[in-house]
């Protein structure tokens, strides 16, 4: 394919350099003219393993060159990746500016061209970019339509300082997110020579995935390294501990819990993360990470309630009462600390919970549900329909209920934890979704 890369910085020097390498043909395009001269003197523009050489050779076999003009740049080529950089404000918001600038400059190229380009950013952008500034930009300059006369894609990229040419040709999957399945189409031509799935996802998702992708990195990295502190703290090596952390794949380092759902609760997590945060503070160390669990959880839980209390007072169902399906243990379930707000703020209320049987909760989980919610029993019901009934707002806690059948015409369902079955009502919020 022709391909045309805007922007010869670290993204888009790797991006050209490596396309060019499995045979498409790349023309780079940047205003700085330094880099142009760079890349048609067969350099780099960044400085790693491998980049260097690609560079060379691929200049050298006349598949990769670079101009600092637009029009030249696109009128050559069929599709246009965006590399440009999105740095951060002084107040921590993203600066589109480079962005605009590049696609206000394409746009005034497609205005004058009759051929279909897609134009794709692998700039990293929040949600929203290029539907609020990527496409207006494009439509504006170009008088054109995108998903008619010119195509948009975004296609986020996965590359490691260090590591790019790798990663570049090793991706854990191809992520496009397109506005017209032809430019979809087009672009995931462009990936015929890399092994890794193609997801076409909407935009939105495509926007976002680099944010949850490294958000999640960086909380990886101060987990470990507040464990490190503590683990030092008790007098052992931090590394045989995380080593033996990792060697759980169930749950330590799967996809396990990385569902959005209700909060978290029960006998073991609340308990045990107050225990090591007290530990932290007992060793005179700082553990934001930790000391953050517990608050963030209470902020879910109380986003539940006022999803609850949003339209006024009304008889309110809740569908499950123990902190996950298949328990009758009520110790420190969300779902108990929901309904305790809600009939301290005198909503009427049934409760649903096919496992949970008062008369043979016995011991610690008796004298939890007996300080929290002393009446549950006057509130619990055996009956789903009855439940169903009663309610104007029916509150979903656990997956695994079966509402098939029954009439929630007029109902409106919060899906706390999201349904296995998908449920039919007129109004239907996700915590989540």
């Amino acid at each position: 394919m022709n391909i045309s890369v805007f922007g010869l910085g670290y993204v888009g020097c790797v991006s050209a350099a490596c396309l060019a390498d499995v045979g498409h043909q790349v023309i780079g395009v940047d205003v700085a003219r330094d880099k142009v001269e760079m890349i048609n003197a067969g350099k780099s523009t960044i400085v790693e393993d491998q980049i260097g050489d690609i560079v060379k050779n691929t200049v050298a076999a006349g598949r990769l060159r670079a101009t600092d003009n637009t029009e030249e740049a696109i009128s050559e080529t069929e599709i246009s990746l965006v590399c440009v950089g999105t740095p951060s404000n002084e107040n921590g918001s993203l600066n589109l500016d480079y962005v605009r600038s590049c696609c206000t400059a394409i746009g005034q190229t497609l205005k004058n061209m009759s051929d279909y380009h897609v134009v794709v950013m692998r700039s990293t952008m929040l949600p929203g970019s290029i539907r609020s500034t990527v496409i207006p930009a494009l439509e504006t300059q170009s008088g054109k339509r995108a998903g008619a006369d010119f195509g948009v894609c975004i296609n986020p990229e996965f590359l490691r300082e260090a590591s790019s040419v790798w990663d570049f040709h090793h991706p854990p999957y191809t992520v496009i997110g397109a506005f017209d399945s032809r430019s979809g189409e087009t672009l995931a031509r462009m990936y015929d020579g890399i092994e890794a799935p193609v997801m076409t996802v909407p935009i939105e998702a495509a926007e976002m995935i680099k944010y949850a992708s490294n958000s999640y990195h960086a909380l990886k990295i101060c987990f470990a390294n507040e464990m490190g502190r503590l683990a030092k703290e008790a007098g052992l090596d931090s590394h045989i501990l995380m080593d033996l952390f990792c060697k759980d794949d169930k749950l330590n380092t799967s996809s396990a819990y990385l569902k959005p759902g209700f909060a978290f609760g029960g006998s073991c997590l609340p308990k045990d993360v107050r225990a090591i945060t007290y530990f932290a503070r007992s060793v005179d160390q700082e553990v934001p990470v930790l000391s953050s669990l517990i608050p963030s959880n209470q902020a879910h839980l109380d986003y539940a309630l006022q999803m609850v209390m949003r339209e006024g007072r009304r008889k309110v169902g809740v569908i499950g009462l123990a902190f996950k399906s298949g328990t009758d243990d009520l110790r420190e379930s969300p779902l108990v600390s929901l309904v305790e707000q809600l009939v301290g703020k005198g909503y009427p209320l049934r409760i649903y919970d096919e496992n949970v049987e008062l008369s043979r909760i016995f011991g610690a989980n008796r004298r939890y549900i007996e300080k929290e919610i002393p009446h549950l029993e006057k509130l619990m019901t055996s009956d789903l329909k009855h439940l169903i009934d009663f309610s104007d707002v029916i509150v979903v806690g656990q997956g695994d209920v079966d509402l098939q059948g029954l009439d929630l015409s007029g109902k409106e369902v919060i899906e706390l934890t999201r349904p296995k079955k998908v449920i039919e009502a007129g109004k239907n919020h996700g915590i989540a979704w």
